[in-house]
């Protein structure tokens, strides 16, 4: 018997079926994170793509870093929890309205701790809406914030102010395997100049871009410099009448000269172009990067903040 098992067995959850989800449940965890997000922020955020592309990573195994919690009537299953751990260090979760105060929040919250031992992490957490029901939740438990996170939009009907770029320099769309895999490093470099993690893969990367539900390679934009060099990346996702640049990095050696700005503009036009009139992105304090993306125009919409717990001792 598995270690995920045994904590499963262990929740104490009586009155509910729990068991690791499939990748034909993505949907029922969509529609129960997009309830929450609609309660919460006043609008629907997350997409099923979101978690399709992230369960389909290579690293990430459903079996053991996932779990359901199911109210069974007259035979059939109803999502009304969820929880899921990546790499034993970052978690999401979600319960319905209906079915909150009788202890599932918490029961998850201490699964992802355990997972989190398991795995050697030492410590784990998840982002929450501000004053949500799962951040007084984490609050309760003990969770300290790591840092705060904002979603951004540049509203439909709002002017996109041109951004000029260097002389020389270009940006085009993606055109292959080669593109793909010049613009994960750019982003991954990017990324781990502030963030505390293993770097990604390209199969992790390609998982959750290139092979997510929907994927065009006109998503992927490029700046290109004078010689030919990929030396920055927006990506971007659609979701109906919305736009969504889910990562923008520029080289280190080739910033200050407003190529990040003008790739965001670009992505935003190519977006109202392609039928999707408002844009959005998100970002958090530990990039900085909030002046940049208010000066292009983008105004927040909704603050989040990532809750963590120290998981290296016993509980």
């Amino acid at each position: 018997m598995s270690n995920t098992q045994l904590d499963i067995n262990d929740l104490g959850l009586t009155d509910y079926t729990v068991r690791p989800l499939t990748m034909a449940e993505a949907r029922s965890v969509f529609e129960l994170m997009a309830a929450g997000e609609l309660e919460t922020i006043g609008e629907v955020a997350i997409e099923e793509a979101d978690i399709v592309s992230d369960w389909q990573r290579p690293s990430f195994d459903l079996a053991t870093q996932s779990i359901g919690v199911f109210d069974t009537h007259d035979g059939r299953e109803t999502l009304v929890g969820y929880a899921e751990v990546y790499r034993g260090r970052y978690a999401d979760a979600a319960v319905a309205a209906d079915h909150r105060g009788r202890g599932i929040g918490t029961a998850l919250a201490r699964w992802t701790q355990r997972l989190s031992r398991r795995d050697g992490a030492g410590l784990v957490g998840m982002p929450a809406p501000d004053g949500s029901p799962n951040e007084r939740l984490l609050r309760a438990l003990g969770y300290e914030v790591l840092w705060t996170s904002w979603v951004l939009a540049m509203p439909e009907g709002k002017q996109i102010v041109p951004q000029p770029i260097p002389e020389g320099y270009s940006i085009r769309p993606a055109e292959g395997e080669a593109d793909y895999r010049r613009a994960h490093e750019v982003v991954e470099d990017a990324f781990l100049e502030w963030s505390e993690r293993e770097r990604e893969t390209y199969a992790d990367f390609a998982a959750q871009i290139v092979l997510r539900p929907g994927f065009e390679p006109w998503h992927l934009r490029l700046m290109i410099d004078p010689s030919g060099e990929v030396v920055g990346s927006s990506i971007l996702q659609l979701a109906g009448e919305c736009g969504y640049v889910s990562r923008l990095a520029v080289r280190r050696d080739q910033r200050h000269r407003g190529l990040a700005r003008a790739l965001l503009v670009d992505s935003f036009e190519e977006a109202r172009v392609h039928g999707a009139p408002r844009s959005e992105l998100s970002t958090d304090s530990r990039t900085g990067a909030l002046s940049l993306y208010e000066k292009v125009g983008m105004e927040v919409t909704s603050t989040w903040r990532h809750w963590a717990i120290d998981t290296s001792g016993e509980r």
